[in-house]
């Protein structure tokens, strides 16, 4: 018996299949052109994990918000009940992959962070720390929270929130009043989480704004905190300057990335000077910056424009974030001792006397 033979259809793919096979192979994806390469990973996952323990990253922090910028053994053992053997122990994981230098003067061992690694460092604890913990505490909330319905017709709202403004900033053009305010809602529309809010927010914050378009050159002395998230220290600062200064100075505050809320561990000290519903966080706006006297950033970086005539300041300060119940309250106490003596050099005749 003869062997069967194949037809030409068995022996070739048809052309819509050599389309198919092709295209697979078109698609098929190439990792070594997208990831990290394997030396790469190696080196910053060893750094990584060298920060990958609690008592490590606050040891960083508090050498990153170190008045000069170092610290030594005994320094960093009061934060923990752990033996300074133990705290060397971490300083060294941390010196052998190159976040930290040390020094030795006498009988102490001085610690910073490498400068290579500043900028770094500076990103982990004010934008990568707070984002994970914003995350972590957006997954526990009620969902049902985060499903408010807001306006049906925010045109509408915004449409009549203009028309009132311009009537209270008559020295204003109308389509001014009215890109402010829409600019506003905007900014605050990217980061908020209960949409029902945003109208009478949008008028407080472009309230401020107008006020600051419009502000006389010899007006009262105006101060702008800015930090990251607005949600923290600019917030804590702008109280304590409100709480001395009264109505005797003009004070805002902002951030370069305004968090969707006032960080938890805040608002009781908030509220303890006297700042209820008056606190949420903002974007910083050009005309903030323009209307100020006194810029003073928070870790922040160089988010801020700089302008001519302007006096800047940098306050480095722990963020109260990430901090314990102790901790917010020493960045409170340190924050607190800063505005006194930028208020006693903006207005000498003020009565510091703490108020309680």
């Amino acid at each position: 018996m003869s062997t069967p033979t194949r037809s030409a259809t068995d022996r070739a793919p048809s052309p819509a299949a050599t389309e198919q096979i092709g295209g697979a192979e078109d698609c098929t994806p190439h990792p070594e052109s997208h990831a990290i390469g394997e030396d790469v990973a190696g080196t910053v996952s060893a750094t990584l994990k060298a920060l990958a323990e609690p008592l490590r990253l606050r040891m960083l922090s508090f050498i990153a918000t170190a008045p000069t910028g170092e610290a030594c053994v005994c320094d960093l053992a009061a934060l923990t009940d752990v033996s300074q053997p133990t705290v060397s122990h971490h300083l060294k994981v941390m010196r052998e992959v190159g976040l930290l230098t040390s020094e030795r003067r006498g009988t102490w061992v001085w610690y910073r962070i490498d400068p290579d690694y500043r900028g770094a460092v500076a990103t982990l604890l004010d934008v990568f720390a707070p984002a994970a913990l914003s995350v972590t505490s957006r997954a526990e909330a009620d969902d049902a929270a985060h499903h408010i319905t807001g306006l049906a017709d925010v045109d509408a709202s915004l449409d009549r929130l203009s028309e009132r403004l311009a009537a209270r900033f008559p020295e204003l053009p109308e389509p001014a009043v009215r890109r402010i305010v829409r600019e506003s809602y905007t900014g605050l529309a990217r980061t908020a989480k209960i949409s029902a809010h945003l109208v009478p927010l949008t008028e407080r914050f472009a309230r401020q704004r107008l006020a600051d378009a419009t502000r006389p050159a010899d007006a009262r002395p105006q101060v702008l905190f800015l930090c990251v998230a607005n949600a923290g220290r600019s917030q804590l600062a702008a109280a304590l300057v409100h709480r001395y200064a009264g109505d005797r100075v003009v004070v805002r505050s902002a951030g370069s990335t305004p968090a969707a809320e006032v960080h938890a561990g805040v608002r009781p000290v908030l509220a303890e000077l006297g700042v209820v519903d008056d606190a949420f966080p903002k974007p910083l706006t050009d005309d903030a910056v323009r209307a100020a006297d006194v810029v003073v950033s928070m870790g922040c970086g160089d988010v801020c424009p700089v302008l001519p005539g302007k006096r800047y300041e940098d306050w480095l300060v722990g963020d109260p974030a990430l901090a314990s119940p102790a901790g917010v309250a020493a960045i409170r106490d340190e924050i607190d001792a800063r505005v006194r003596a930028l208020l006693a050099d903006l207005v000498p005749d003020l009565d510091l006397t703490d108020v309680s």
